[in-house]
């Protein structure tokens, strides 16, 4: 025979987990140092600046008005 379920806790629970999941992404996103912020902030900053430097054709150029 197949258990018996009762709905509405099996809905509670199925929310619990939701927000669970949902918190440990946030903690995954946003549960970081300053210094670890700091770092990937000026990783992004060097390899900006590395690709805008290797770009053909520069911004604002003669074909530009």
């Amino acid at each position: 025979m197949a258990d018996i379920v009762n709905l509405r806790q099996a809905r509670k629970q199925k929310a619990r987990d939701e927000k669970m999941r949902a918190a440990e992404q946030n903690r995954a996103l946003h549960g970081r140092s300053r210094a670890e912020k700091e770092r990937d902030r000026l990783t992004a900053d060097k390899s900006e600046k590395f690709v805008a430097g290797h770009r053909r054709e520069k911004p604002g150029g003669p074909d530009r008005q």
